[in-house]
């Protein structure tokens, strides 16, 4: 059967353009790139600390000397940025480790800017790794029960984000999804002269499952209840556009969803309804379930991880934040 022209088009033979790999990759739509890609990394006190995580093979927990290899290596691949979390030995009520001058993080920054200093180093921005009881916020507990004080915890986290910036942080990432975070933040980074800091904010960051094993590295799981009063319902496209057209207005400069594949549709109508530089994270359960079936044969690691960012990609996103950076950067080289 031939095939029939479509409108005033003749017919389209794909095949054609398909018998070259030089020839597919010239009209290849969607491309993959080390350029695009963020690695997360785990800062911890001490020194020549190397501490695997049981549910994520190859993601440590990092001293900042080690963190520095682990750095110096991906971006020797082509990685351009890498995005810290720290961790701290000690936790309160108030996440006092997370603002100190010589917190974890702050740390961490300082000898990554003064060693590789084209590295760019971006922070998360977010309590809940330095509280006590493991939420994003101040709580307060009385006879109605223990909930989130939002506009207290507002003064922490820009306090934090003046303080990574103050070390040497090229840009910020709020992840604690409390409303105002963003302003908050812009403000005290403007009033502190730094004003062309630019702000990454998890601007629609959904209450998932896919988070379990970076609680087990980030040591940040809560101690009673969960996080879905801050944090966003699956369940919810409408109100993720909401969240990040405000977080727009008070002053973000790239957008985040996080989780990424299991949140291609938000993630296509942000970047389709806002036209911002958009950041996808494929979080931890992503890797952690690629990472299985791959070391039992089930699937093959690598063509799923590059089909997945690719998915990514091509769903709008300008960034990929995924532990598998470095392999990814390794693996385009070989290609």
């Amino acid at each position: 059967m031939s095939l029939q022209p479509v409108g005033q088009f003749p017919a389209y033979r794909p095949r054609r353009l398909r018998q070259s790999p030089v020839l597919r990759a010239l009209v290849r739509e969607t491309q993959l790139s080390a350029a695009q890609l963020v690695l997360p990394l785990f800062a911890r006190a001490g020194r020549k600390l190397r501490r695997p995580i049981a549910a994520m093979p190859g993601v440590f927990q990092l001293s900042p000397d080690e963190l520095l290899v682990e750095a110096t290596r991906a971006h020797g691949l082509g990685v351009p940025a890498v995005l810290l979390f720290g961790i701290p030995d000690r936790k309160d009520a108030k996440a006092s480790g997370a603002y100190a001058n010589n917190g974890i993080v702050q740390q961490a920054v300082r000898l990554l800017k003064k060693e590789l200093p084209e590295l760019l180093v971006i922070t998360d921005v977010c309590l809940c790794e330095y509280m006590e009881h493991g939420h994003c916020g101040i709580v307060l507990s009385d006879k109605a029960g223990a909930r989130i004080l939002n506009d207290p915890t507002l003064k922490l986290l820009a306090r934090t984000a003046a303080s990574h910036v103050q070390a040497g942080a090229d840009m910020v990432a709020p992840s604690d999804m409390m409303d105002g975070r963003v302003l908050a933040i812009r403000t005290e980074l403007d009033r502190l002269g730094f004003v062309e800091t630019p702000i990454m904010s998890y601007a629609a960051k959904f209450a998932s499952a896919f988070y379990g094993p970076f609680r087990e590295v980030a040591e940040s799981a809560p101690k009673f209840g969960d996080r879905r009063s801050y944090q966003m319902d699956a369940a919810n496209a409408s109100e993720a556009l909401r969240e990040v057209a405000l977080d727009i207005q008070e002053g973000a400069d790239i957008v985040m969803v996080k989780p990424a594949l299991a949140y291609l549709d938000i993630l296509y109508r942000v970047k389709t309804e806002f036209g911002y530089p958009t950041a996808a994270y494929a979080v931890s359960g992503e890797y952690s379930m690629v990472k299985a079936a791959g070391a039992n044969g089930w699937i093959d690691e690598r063509a799923v991880t590059m089909e997945s960012l690719l998915a990514m990609r091509r769903a709008g996103a300008d960034i990929l934040i995924t532990y598998a950076a470095a392999e990814v950067a390794r693996w385009l080289k070989e290609k």
